[in-house]
């Protein structure tokens, strides 16, 4: 069930939550609408690779990051690691394939234990996991936060979180899911948080495991920059959906979707040479209240009754996938940039 050279593979994946807006409705399983997260994600991940997958806020990149590494269960489709399927219920009986699929949260502060020395929130996953006990794991945990920069580690193994930086207490987080020595990370948003000067070094953490080890990036980002600057592929995710992917060179000079372009030109850049703003109006819909045919048509400049009444499917050109009834020409922005220029 995996494709050619992938490590994991995402089919039909929705990830829907009921709501209810009474105690009744909730027992009646009854609910009033429907949060949908994710809504139909189709999408291999390649062995060794970086992926990223960029958007805005409220598009559904976290949810489909925890449901890659078993935190949140689908409503339905499935994700197939090395060809088998993923399942809650096989997750909490294997260990060893747990430890294979970590994830690095995005709030250094939320995701650190406050009450628990640094180093043994370290050393705890290889006693979980069975890996070392006792003074070994404290060994190990040592060696891992000075690995990631904090130095001496003994010195770090006693403090508590509230005694670190947020670019501290983010390496801490980050240590602890190093020292699994996972095959996959999902790295949400892993400095949007951290003091602008310290992102560029935390970031490259996770880069320097992955290229000492081989170890497959999924990079949750709404910076396309970031995105451009680490990874293999760019996957554009827009109100539970993939609607473009690539290679970053080509999504970000020749974006086939509107809503790729409006993240490229809205980016900040030093260079003389950029194209205008692609014009887009509007905030994201509710994922409650998600608009019919293409879901982006209601900020889309290019959107016609076609667009309004029938939802684009993902297809395949020249080694691109995006899903758009009126995808742009290659080439067009930077026609632009040169016609203003």
């Amino acid at each position: 069930m995996n494709g050619d050279g992938s490590i994991v593979s995402i089919r039909g994946l929705k990830v829907h939550y009921p709501v209810y807006y009474s105690l009744l409705k909730r027992i009646l399983g009854r609910p009033d609408a429907v949060v949908r997260a994710v809504d139909g994600v189709d999408l291999e991940i390649r062995e060794g690779e970086v992926l990223a997958i960029v958007g805005e806020s409220g598009c559904g990149k976290t949810t489909l990051g925890k449901v890659i590494v078993g935190i949140e269960e689908p409503s339905e489709g499935a994700v197939y690691y090395r060809g088998e399927l993923l399942t809650p219920h096989r997750l909490a009986r294997d260990r060893r394939l747990r430890r294979k699929l970590q994830m690095v949260f995005q709030d250094p502060y939320k995701s650190l234990d406050p009450l628990m020395p640094v180093g043994d929130q370290v050393a705890e996953p290889l006693v979980i996991h069975g890996i070392a006990t006792g003074e070994e794991a404290r060994r190990r945990a040592v060696e891992m936060l000075e690995t990631v920069g904090l130095t001496p580690g003994r010195e770090f193994y006693w403090r508590k979180p509230h005694q670190l930086s947020g670019g501290q207490r983010q390496r801490v987080a980050i240590a602890r899911t190093l020292v699994l020595e996972p095959e996959v990370i999902v790295a949400d948003e892993p400095v949007s948080m951290i003091d602008v000067s310290m992102r560029a070094s935390i970031l490259d953490l996770i880069m320097d495991y992955h290229r000492r080890t081989g170890a497959t990036i999924v990079l949750i980002t709404h910076d396309i920059a970031v995105a451009r600057a680490v990874a293999d592929r760019i996957a554009v995710m827009y109100l539970g959906k993939i609607v473009e992917v690539g290679e970053p060179r080509s999504v970000i000079e020749n974006p086939r979707h509107p809503y790729t372009a409006a993240l490229v030109t809205s980016t900040p850049s030093i260079s003389r040479r950029r194209p205008p703003r692609f014009p887009i109006s509007g905030e994201v819909p509710s994922a409650v209240a998600i608009p019919p045919g293409c879901r982006f048509h209601p900020r889309c400049p290019l959107a016609s009754s076609l667009c309004r009444s029938r939802e684009p499917a993902l297809v395949e050109e020249g080694g691109r996938l995006y899903a758009c009834h009126h995808p742009l020409e290659p080439g067009s922005l930077w026609r632009q940039a040169e016609q203003s220029a």
